[in-house]
């Protein structure tokens, strides 16, 4: 007994560098004094005093913040180290030379009978916070990095982290070298490399959407399913569009763009219960031409069409028909920004503009604020994407916004975009003023752009690089209120993005290419 008491004072000697004296340890250390009352209350357990042994193994617990339960095997030269919160179970097995820290549960799994906790063999480092759970064994000379969940049995001579916990490897040899605190997460570590190939995965995406031609394979339309028309469905989503306006729009007559998408089947009933004199195009989807140089995306043909039959109005929807691009009398694409501050100045004109506000992103053309100012009217701004937009309307109680892109949002009808509720709109404003589209935008001038993508190492700490700031401010200082410059991280390429807008298409050219330079001498990964 004698011996074994000098033995785990020398352990706890040798493992714990902070000890200065054997006699420190004897009075001092909670773990070496809950192993002591442990091997008592073994002994009361052993001679079929089973109560003397749970009081003698309470009440160290009680004192120490150890609980080790009296059926607990427990080998020779074992070290607690500090020890609080240390639970062990009654059919738990410990070997010889075990270090175990702080907060470790050598715990079960429920409420099975016989052999329900951990065997510890010999040599095993436990590290604080560790649990290892059920009858498992974990192999001779193994080490659980702290804060580890072991449920499953750990081989010699290995070390084992995370939750749950898994072998760890370096270079295909595993580990058995490692303190509590030096380990490799690998949690972390999955994690990192799925962000890193999601990254990849963001950029390939991107190439592939700006590249100028798409050569996407396309699957054979055969064999893929069938199309069943929900008549009922379409006759109330027309009425509920025709709803919205409060008369018929004869006298205007326009050439529609179905974009071969979801509203080729919808456009010639929508516009002939409306009264219009109307022709259309691209309105046969045979699955593999949906938006194939016509559209809102291709509006060309539309501006063709528009010229040719002498038409007052060309409306282009996109595939799914919630965006609307439209073409004047004299064959300009007429984009998102025009067609918001048309339907825009007239809603408030009549009152009906909520706050005097329309919500766009920040690539809408300055020249779309500038003439909404003249007007009385505010523009506010948001970060890109119709969702952003949405929020805005929705959190403030505005009624009109949207994107350049032509998806525009009039929630006074509807919470999101549709292509053709904007169009009908934008028709209804042309009936009731009895303007052309040209005359209705002949206040707003569109400021030139240029827009430089600039490849970067590292697109999120632009922020961070004095010159490129400095070259910012110095461009807007020198634009004041005519101009302005933008610069924004791609939301899946390693670009940053350098737009800017000014009276003239030499001076946007001119401080976009002037900031971009600073961006590649600071940034530029090629």
């Amino acid at each position: 007994m004698f011996d074994s008491f000098k033995e785990d004072i020398k352990s706890f000697m040798e493992h714990d560098p902070a000890a200065r004296s054997p006699i420190e340890i004897v009075l001092l250390y909670p773990g070496f004094k809950a192993l002591q009352s442990h091997k008592r209350a073994k002994w009361f357990l052993n001679h079929n005093m089973p109560f003397i042994a749970r009081y003698i193994s309470q009440r160290s617990a009680h004192k120490t913040g150890i609980e080790i339960h009296p059926g607990a095997t427990i080998g020779r030269r074992v070290c607690i180290d500090h020890g609080n919160g240390i639970v062990i179970g009654e059919t738990t097995e410990i070997g010889d030379d075990v270090m175990i820290y702080q907060g470790v549960t050598l715990g079960g799994t429920g409420k099975d009978v016989g052999k329900r906790h951990p065997t510890i063999e010999s040599g095993v480092m436990i590290g604080s916070g560790a649990k290892v759970l059920g009858p498992i064994t974990v192999g001779r000379n193994a080490k659980v990095a702290a804060g580890a969940v072991v449920v499953k049995d750990v081989e010699p001579n290995c070390t084992v982290v995370g939750v749950p916990g898994e072998v760890v490897r370096i270079d295909g040899e595993r580990v058995d070298d490692l303190d509590q605190i030096n380990i490799p997460d690998p949690l972390m570590n999955l994690i990192r490399e799925n962000q890193a190939e999601i990254e990849k995965l963001k950029e390939e995406i991107e190439k592939l959407i700006d590249a100028p031609e798409d050569k996407l394979p396309r699957p054979s339309a055969e064999g893929l399913g069938t199309v069943t028309n929900y008549h009922e469905g379409a006759s109330k989503y027309l009425q509920f569009i025709e709803n919205t306006l409060p008369e018929e729009l004869s006298g205007i007559k326009v050439v529609v763009d179905g974009a071969n998408g979801a509203a080729s089947a919808l456009i010639s009933r929508l516009f002939a219960d409306m009264g219009v004199d109307f022709t259309t195009i691209a309105t046969h989807p045979d699955g593999l031409n949906i938006n194939d140089h016509v559209g809102a995306t291709h509006t060309k043909k539309l501006q063709e069409e528009v010229v040719k039959q002498g038409a007052q109005l060309g409306l282009a929807f996109d595939g799914d028909a919630d965006r609307c691009i439209a073409v004047d009398e004299n064959g300009n694409e007429v984009d998102g920004d025009h067609i918001m501050y048309v339907i825009g100045s007239y809603l408030a004109d009549h009152g009906r503009l909520k706050k005097n506000t329309i919500v766009t992103t920040v690539m809408s053309n300055l020249g779309f604020t500038k003439a909404l100012e003249r007007r009385g009217l505010k523009n506010i701004r948001t970060q890109v994407g119709d969702r952003y937009v949405s929020e805005e309307m929705r959190a403030n109680g505005y009624n009109l916004g949207g994107e350049q892109s032509g998806h525009v949002i009039i929630s006074d009808y509807h919470n999101t975009g549709d292509g053709m509720l904007t169009g009908l709109h934008l028709l209804y404003v042309m009936k009731d003023t009895g303007k052309s589209l040209s005359e209705l935008l002949s206040d707003f001038k569109e400021y030139p752009q240029r827009l430089i993508n600039v490849p970067v190492e590292n697109k999120k700490d632009w922020k961070e690089h004095k010159r490129i700031t400095e070259a910012i401010e110095k461009v807007e200082k020198e634009l004041s209120d005519e101009g302005r410059i933008f610069v924004r991280p791609s939301g899946t390429q390693s670009l940053l993005r350098v737009m800017t807008e000014a009276p003239t298409q030499e001076l946007a050219d001119k401080y976009c290419e002037e900031v971009a330079k600073v961006v590649e001498e600071e940034m530029g990964s090629n």
